[in-house]
């Protein structure tokens, strides 16, 4: 009956959509891995937004607090690309809502942490809920992506952004009305993401098994040696140059509001809207940042996003309050604007192992930023949050590595030989 109502058991993929490699962009789940981005970040940020609460509750010294921020950064991200590397040789949608619900049960726990050791272990939790979605999470966006992949890469890394953004807001709104307890009203955004990452699993079940593929993983096999060295390479200084910008992020993110707090006398729910308004820029540079690469290349905005925050990064600390915010939107939108342009790059060179790469990129180099804010923290507790704030401004100067790259042109020759096109 052509009238008749759709029911549960009927598929969630339009005939069009499956058995091909199909060149329309499929927004509903572009939108919707992206809004679960935007969940899954946003509670991670919740740790950090906690930071201050739980320095003062638990009497935790700076370097204490960067222990945090590492627990969930090395479950979050450095075994991202294992879990890659695994969804490449054998796709695993379940882990979409599996690990939202790891997520619900570190937060949840996270609320009532009466100690350090319990506060690591729901961090942990938190993490590994994340490694889950991250790689399977690229996965999906690749795959609705058609021919857009660029503006596909932008949708789903804006979420995460956003989410990231929202963190110094949760501390002004959520944990300094109400504390730690605060903590459980995260739960219900888990519990949504739960929801929407089983119809997304669903969705992307159906399309594998009608026969979709990520590419052909053999090509690489084949190739000579000197281009494999030159792969790889790549590969160090792009992961390089992610964990300087991640680690550059660590310091605004997990300190800046305790140096706006110790140079100026600020209210901690000020000094939040400060890291608010760096990580928003940050999302709005992420967005741009696709469309960008587009029009003046992928390594020139690669090296432009780094070397052009470095005159901001530098002058932050010298500026009065009223310029801070300024340069704070500056060099968020600057710094950020490369975020999805970098696991592009990154999936180009090893195209058919979006997973592993993706999580090479979004995992193991953020991950590695974590290593940089457990130091930062060391270092403000021996040396002065000032000087500190002073060095990491010189960071994003190491981004001159990027003209080490190889070029767009080289690149896409590469990515066609890799996928037999030429």
């Amino acid at each position: 009956m052509s009238n008749r109502t759709k029911t549960a058991t009927e598929p969630l993929v339009p005939a069009k959509e499956l058995g091909v490699q199909h060149p329309q962009t499929i927004y509903r789940i572009l939108l919707a891995v992206s809004f679960v981005h935007l969940f899954n970040d946003s509670i991670q940020a919740l740790i950090p937004a906690m930071f201050p609460i739980l320095k003062a509750n638990m009497l935790l010294s700076y370097a204490q607090v960067g222990w945090i921020s590492f627990a969930l950064n090395l479950t979050s991200s450095v075994i991202q690309p294992v879990i890659g590397y695994a969804a490449d040789r054998k796709p695993r949608p379940l882990l979409l809502p599996l690990g939202m619900c790891c997520t619900f049960a570190g937060v949840f726990m996270l609320a009532f942490a009466g100690n350090y050791m319990l506060v690591i272990f729901s961090v942990v939790l938190v993490g590994l809920g994340s490694a889950a979605f991250h790689p399977e999470g690229m996965r999906v966006a690749h795959m609705a992506a058609g021919a857009r992949k660029g503006l596909s890469q932008s949708i789903f890394q804006v979420g995460g952004n956003a989410g990231q953004s929202i963190g110094p807001l949760l501390m002004k709104w959520v944990f300094i009305p109400f504390g730690q307890i605060g903590a459980l009203s995260f739960t219900v955004v888990a519990a949504a993401g739960i929801a929407v990452q089983t119809y997304v699993a669903r969705w992307y079940r159906e399309m594998l098994n009608a026969g979709y593929s990520f590419g052909k993983k053999g090509a690489g096999r084949k190739m000579d040696k000197t281009r494999r060295r030159h792969i790889l390479s790549a590969t160090v200084i792009l992961v390089f140059i992610v964990f300087v910008r991640s680690w550059y992020g660590a310091s605004i993110g997990g300190y800046y509001a305790f140096y706006l707090m110790d140079k100026y006398g600020m209210s901690l729910d000020r000094a939040q809207i400060y890291i608010f308004l760096y990580l928003a820029a940050g999302a709005v540079g992420t967005f741009f940042g696709g469309p960008l690469a587009d029009r003046f290349g992928r390594r020139n905005l690669i090296l432009l996003s780094m070397i052009g925050t470095v005159p901001f990064a530098v002058a932050l600390p010298f500026v009065n309050q009223i310029w801070a915010v300024a340069l704070l939107l500056l060099s968020g939108f600057i710094l950020l604007s490369s975020f999805s342009v970098t696991v592009i790059y990154a999936q180009m060179l090893y195209p058919g192992n979006i997973g592993t790469v993706s999580g090479l990129i979004t995992g193991l180099a953020f991950g590695l930023g974590g290593i940089g804010s457990v130091i930062i923290g060391d270092l403000i507790d021996s040396i002065g949050i000032g000087p500190v704030f002073v060095a990491c401004g010189f960071l994003p100067l190491l981004g001159l590595l990027a003209l080490l790259l190889p070029g767009d042109k080289k690149l896409e020759e590469w990515a066609a030989e890799s996928y037999n096109l030429v």
